[in-house]
């Protein structure tokens, strides 16, 4: 493919690929992010690609291999047009029925559309899935649609008009008020509005301007960034292009996780696509504007994805924050202008762009507009990456697309915002989401992350468990992180393991505004958020913990005790002969636990045909 001269060009090339896309009578989509691949897509693939040679249908049907849908628990979909009909969980032993039934008789098969609670409800089209419905998927509805390693997919479906549109009618100036009308505010965790940070950077004096995306995405169970990247790349490169020509940048850089393989490689083609289409290097679509975009594989780091410490880390330094006294909108990156947002946010532009700065902030709330993805995890029936307009409660986001609780056990907690979060009991669900209302509420927006907890979990473990991570993650530069986060771990330690005393809550307190107020980057300054919320809303577990030393939740092990009812034994044997530990015994007609000697593994408890034994 030559160079793109000009805008004129694309549009004309757009024309022809939409043409050529409508006139496949057989269209089918095959979503295979990371999740996908996982689950078995690319060997569905294969089958796939056998079955349409073995039918004779190679040059009748349109296969698009995409990113991840969204709906991961699904993975991996199948999308068969006409007749409009979604297949999920898809194994390779089920492409010859698919092939044969619904690519050749036009049937559907019912067995692979998506079940509801009831077995005999079936949901045949997406549109009519609830997880679907009930979403503004403005970002990630368009993965469905691109073939990520295609750049003419992209084109197709509208890809880099609003560049064209801003190198040859709008100015720079006019971009960056755009940005502000609509406001977008950054959605990797600041909310920093997104067009004053542009504003800045262009202003500010500097032999070079940098844009970089981050897509350091270190949250535990985060994963809308990877989606994005993987899913739709060109999305983002458009974005930052429309970001570095308004600010008046030349080089961009995408720091992205070397744990995100997959994204690496999609946008390491992306940029070499763009770059063959014209689209990256000089004189892009014949205009004076000329930007060029490298790729940066971060090393794991979570601190990384503070923004001085990526720098530092994209400089070739040790991956530390400095103090935020000159921001790095002034000097940032090689001490020069420097703006940097996510991938989410980068990829919000295109579409401001196009559709007016208007329509963006005609959704959400007051002050947090637009949409934003989440990483929908833990205890619902329904994962997946969810996208809703802000101020859409977390009631709608758990219950209504998530699709509740598992297991019939009762939904006890979200945890939103990452390791750095608050966790939010079920009575706070009618809470909008957006940045100020869950700031209000002791917890925060953050990148997307959000944990739903069931009544199997001990919400000390759980703040224990986000510790532990902050700790090992904590670059230890600045005293009150390093050592502050320590003290708090040891406190909660004592709490689980029956040593904690009512004296050692009002120090936890203590500790957790010390390292807030005290730290360096937002690393520490938001580590103590899982402590104090789950102080603030969870304190009876705390109270349990140290004063009866008891574990609600029967988690903590130290604080379990196993007991065998002596009216429900049948003496059968089956707990001695599973315990690996020799705990339990039979003395004359009683079966017993010696609770010295008990690992409390719960190996007993799951071999007892009776149910004769139960944690305390």
């Amino acid at each position: 493919m030559p160079r793109l001269p000009n805008a004129a060009a694309l549009a004309s090339l757009r024309k022809e690929l939409k043409e050529d896309d409508q006139a496949w009578p057989i269209r089918v989509t095959l979503s295979s992010g990371t999740c996908g691949q996982a689950s078995g897509s690319i060997a569905v693939l294969r089958a796939l690609e056998e079955s349409l040679q073995e039918e004779g249908l190679t040059d009748k049907v349109h296969l698009r291999v995409t990113g991840c849908h969204g709906f991961c628990q699904q993975e991996p979909l199948m999308i068969v047009e006409p007749p409009d009909v979604l297949y999920c969980s898809v194994k390779p032993e089920d492409v010859p029925e698919i092939v044969t039934e619904t690519l050749v008789k036009a049937n559907v098969v019912e067995r692979l559309l998506f079940a509801g609670p009831a077995s005999d409800r079936r949901t045949r089209r997406e549109a009519d899935l609830p997880f679907f419905s009930k979403q503004d998927r403005d970002l990630i509805g368009q993965n469905r649609f691109i073939d990520p390693c295609d750049i003419r997919d992209y084109i197709a479906h509208g890809g880099y008009s609003a560049l064209a549109e801003v190198l040859t009618s709008v100015s720079p100036e006019e971009v960056i008020e755009q940005v502000k009308a609509s406001g977008l505010r950054g959605r990797g965790g600041g909310g920093y509005p997104t067009g004053k940070k542009w504003e800045q950077c262009r202003a500010a004096p500097g032999d070079a301007h940098y844009v970089i995306c981050n897509a350091d995405e270190g949250d535990p169970g985060a994963y809308m960034d990877r989606g994005l990247l993987e899913g739709n790349p060109h999305l983002i490169l458009e974005g930052m292009m429309i970001g570095a020509y308004a600010i008046g940048s030349r080089q961009g850089y995408v720091y992205v996780r070397n744990e995100y393989p997959l994204a690496v490689s999609h946008i390491h083609t992306a940029i070499d696509q763009a770059r063959e289409f014209g689209l990256l290097g000089e004189a892009i679509l014949g205009s004076e504007f000329s930007f060029d975009v490298r790729v940066a594989r971060g090393g794991g780091a979570f601190v990384c994805g503070e923004s001085t410490a990526l720098m530092a880390s994209l400089e070739g330094h040790v991956g530390e924050p400095r103090p935020k006294d000159v921001h790095t909108v002034e000097r940032g990156y090689r001490d020069q202008p420097t703006n940097l947002n996510n991938v989410e946010t980068w990829a919000n532009v295109p579409r401001i762009i196009l559709n007016g700065p208007d329509w963006f902030a005609g959704k959400g709330t007051d002050k947090s507009k637009g949409t934003k993805i989440f990483a929908l995890t833990g205890h619902v029936k329904n994962t997946g990456l969810v996208e809703v307009e802000m101020g859409t409660t977390l009631q709608e986001i758990i219950f209504d697309i998530g699709g509740g609780p598992q297991n019939g056990k009762q939904i006890k907690a979200v945890q939103t915002g990452g390791p750095s979060g608050g966790c939010l009991p079920v009575s706070r669900f009618s809470l909008p989401v957006d940045f100020e209302a869950l700031a209000e509420a002791g917890s925060m927006m953050g990148s997307g992350g959000m944990v739903v907890m069931d009544d199997s979990a001990c919400m000390v473990d759980v703040a224990r468990y986000f510790l532990k991570f902050l700790q090992d993650e904590s670059c230890g530069k600045c005293v009150p992180c390093r050592i502050g986060i320590d003290r708090m771990l040891e406190i909660l330690t004592d709490f689980a393991e029956g040593r904690g005393t009512p004296e050692q809550l009002d120090l936890l307190e203590d500790l957790a505004w010390t390292v807030t107020v005290g730290s360096l980057c937002a690393l520490g300054k938001t580590a103590a958020n899982p402590v104090l919320s789950t102080l603030r809303y969870f304190r009876d577990e705390y109270e349990a913990h140290i004063n009866e030393k008891r574990c609600p939740a029967g988690v903590c092990r130290a604080l379990v005790h196993y007991r065998i009812d002596p009216d429900l034994c049948v003496q059968c044997g089956e707990c001695i002969e599973a315990c690996p530990h020799d705990a339990i015994s039979e003395d004359g007609d009683q079966i017993e636990i010696e609770d010295s000697l008990c690992h409390k593994c719960g190996i007993c408890q799951e071999m007892c045909p009776s149910e004769a034994i139960s944690k305390a």
